[in-house]
């Protein structure tokens, strides 16, 4: 997903608590840049500030990155050379998405009690399976075995 030029993530929405893969394409990329360092927050005060190097690739500097529940992400990038890309002052900010929990089904089973009824089942279909073969053998006097004559 490609927000504002120069900048990709490898998902089409940013979510909270989700881990993304942020690339950079931009200015220091195509100058030649060998390194790049990226300072990024959370929120309108840039909460929880790291500072991280990025990785360069043929794709351009890449870095992954856990989403916070703390309403946007924003960063900006510096080189080696301590030129800046901050979005021309703006710096760079993107909305974060929150979960969407009402779809989510929470069950109070506790998986002892699946195992039981699980074994329970076995039990009475291995009854049934028996009941099955030996009633009609009983029946018609087939019962006895078959013995091997030398």
């Amino acid at each position: 997903m490609e927000l504002i030029k120069n900048i990709f993530f490898n998902t089409d929405k940013l979510v909270a608590n989700n881990t993304i893969k942020l690339s950079y394409t931009g200015l220091l990329f195509q100058n030649g840049a060998a390194k790049a360092h990226i300072r990024y927050g959370f929120g309108e005060e840039w909460e929880d500030l790291i500072e991280a190097d990025m990785v360069k690739t043929e794709l351009g500097f890449q870095i992954e990155i856990e989403l916070l529940d703390k309403g946007t992400l924003n960063f900006c990038i510096k080189d080696e050379n301590d030129n800046w890309d901050n979005n021309n002052g703006n710096n760079y900010s993107f909305e974060i998405e929150h979960p969407e929990t009402s779809l989510i089904v929470v069950e109070e089973k506790s998986v002892r009690r699946l195992r039981k009824t699980y074994i329970w089942s076995k039990k009475i279909k291995l009854t049934i399976y028996k009941m099955l073969i030996c009633i009609p053998k009983l029946i018609t006097g087939n019962y006895k075995r078959k013995t091997n004559e030398l």
